[in-house]
């Protein structure tokens, strides 16, 4: 790839994140991605394939710095034996993680969230597909740590806490602004706090006891 040719490439992924970011993946077309990056449909398909490879793309320029920072602050972590980080701990590495993440980009913290949601619509299985291909395994060792010292339940029961928690993870920052505007309206929005907040919230929920029986009489 020439100079022009990156040069092109680079203007069209950073315009596609910006608007992902304000707008959704799926709510994001092709005509604006072009028009915002001065090129032609073209010239998407030919750096990209399509929007499915863009979205691919873009996710790829945060998800790596985000799995690196993962990997990097587990190692420093130099867990050895069983003195095993608590869940509590887990979760403000990745919340540190994230932090960082977005002191580079700031379109992160909004496009992993448009991204996790999106992975989990209907007709997503090509993303869902390489989103475990990629980055699956490199997330498995915090997963399998929060595992380890979360309370003992049941697999079944594990996944389900796991995704429970995600999906208020999700609602949380991908609605931040809004939601700090209905609590403080004159106070400005502190990503960093918002995260710290969820820590407890999120941590008690994986160190919840046993598995919760509900009736029902109608």
């Amino acid at each position: 790839m020439n100079m022009q040719e990156s040069d092109t490439a680079t203007r069209i992924v950073l315009a596609a994140e910006a608007l992902f970011a304000e707008q959704g993946f799926i709510e994001t077309t092709m005509r604006q991605i072009t028009a915002r990056a001065e090129v032609n449909l073209a010239a998407v398909n030919y750096h990209y394939g399509s929007k499915n490879g863009l979205i691919e793309a873009v996710a790829q320029r945060f998800l790596e710095p985000l799995c690196d920072q993962l990997d990097q602050r587990l190692a420093d972590r130099n867990i050895q034996g069983n003195q095993f980080p608590s869940v509590e701990e887990l979760l403000e590495i990745l919340m540190r993680a994230l932090l960082v993440v977005k002191e580079v980009n700031p379109h992160a913290l909004s496009l992993f969230m448009r991204l996790l949601d999106l992975a989990y619509a209907p007709g997503q299985e090509g993303l869902r597909a390489f989103l475990i291909r990629g980055y699956g395994r490199r997330v498995q060792p915090l997963i399998e740590l929060v595992r380890r010292n979360a309370a003992p339940v049941e697999e079944d029961e594990f996944f389900w806490r796991l995704h429970f928690l995600l999906g208020a993870m999700i609602f949380t920052l991908s609605n931040y602004a809004t939601l700090s505007a209905f609590s403080a309206p004159e106070s400005e929005v502190d990503v960093e706090r918002t995260l710290h907040r969820m820590i407890p919230v999120i941590s008690a929920g994986f160190q919840a006891r046993g598995e919760s029986t509900w009736f029902c009489k109608v």
